[in-house]
């Protein structure tokens, strides 16, 4: 079970913990790498999804389509060096600090009010460790959408390059970009995550039969995917902002890719996005990210639970 448990019989040590966390990301990133080039690249598109002469991509199919034409099945797992390295860092960051978090409420709390508002505890716990696993890994994130964005002839030759260039171009503050709507998005999402996927667990430990033969790891994976595809779904619009903000002092290696805009900060994308797009530019590239939000989670939990499992033994 994620967060801390006073009943296990065999407590954990934060690098218990913190190896859960790393291989549950490792795992994670691994599977899910293609729905998050195809959303990033969906987010990143100015022009509207749609068939049109002025249009990169016109929807799922057309994208899988073109990029294998384009680019190769290689593209699908583009920047997959940092995106590895921060979902692993992020999967440390995120579990050990929340494995932290929930034991000081159970310590500081009395009993009865932990238990019974266990999923409450979770909302509040998840956002402070996603807050935490944001920061740490945002230079990471900033690279790892760089290199996914890119289009022929690449901008960064390697993971150094990319280092390199950006620390001249902006310094410090351009392997920062996007973090105000990183922390604005991630910790109402972690909360969520965190926070629904206590109480889908109440709700299967409460209506499974005693008698079911169901495998030990289908409610972590069902109640997972639930809750993270619910999370995206309420915060997606702020994953949007973040992404044109990252790339952000990016336009030569986006120019194959259509319009490109300037914004200034948070409240001037939002707004320029609504303006030249509607409503509905706030919400490109759902559809991969629902799945992706989905499986991510699904694959998140199931596998940290599992290896928690394991390590308890």
């Amino acid at each position: 079970m994620v967060g801390f448990n006073p009943d296990q019989t065999t407590p954990l040590s934060s690098t218990q913990y913190a190896i859960a966390g790393a291989v549950s990301g490792a795992v994670t990133r691994a599977v899910c790498q293609p729905f998050d080039v195809l959303k990033i690249r969906f987010q990143l598109q100015v022009d509207p999804i749609v068939k049109s002469d002025v249009s990169k991509y016109w929807g799922i199919r057309h994208a899988v389509k073109s990029i294998l034409q384009e680019e190769g099945w290689r593209a699908f797992w583009k920047g997959h060096v940092p995106a590895q390295g921060l979902s692993v860092v992020y999967g440390i960051a995120q579990y050990t600090s929340f494995e932290v978090f929930t034991r000081l409420v159970w310590e500081h709390l009395p009993e009865h009010m932990t238990r019974e508002y266990r999923p409450l505890t979770h909302l509040f716990c998840g956002s402070l460790a996603g807050c935490v696993a944001a920061l740490t890994v945002q230079p990471l994130d900033v690279m790892r959408t760089r290199f996914v964005a890119q289009g022929e002839p690449k901008m960064y030759r390697s993971l150094g390059d990319a280092v390199i260039s950006i620390w001249r171009q902006d310094g410090v503050v351009g392997f920062y970009r996007g973090l105000v709507p990183a922390v604005t998005q991630v910790a109402p999402q972690m909360g969520l995550q965190f926070g629904l996927y206590s109480l889908c667990n109440s709700i299967w430990d409460v209506t499974k039969s005693n008698d079911s033969v169901l495998p030990a790891v289908l409610p972590s994976l069902v109640c997972g995917s639930a809750s993270g595809l619910l999370a995206k779904l309420i915060i997606y619009p702020l994953d949007v902002v973040k992404k044109r903000l990252q790339v952000q002092g990016f336009e030569k290696a986006r120019e194959s890719f259509g319009t490109f805009h300037q914004y200034k900060g948070f409240v001037d994308c939002i707004v320029k996005v609504l303006a030249a797009e509607g409503a509905l530019g706030l919400y490109k590239g759902l559809a991969p990210s629902l799945i992706k939000a989905a499986v991510v989670a699904g694959c998140n939990f199931c596998v940290y639970d599992q290896v928690v499992y394991i390590m308890s033994r």
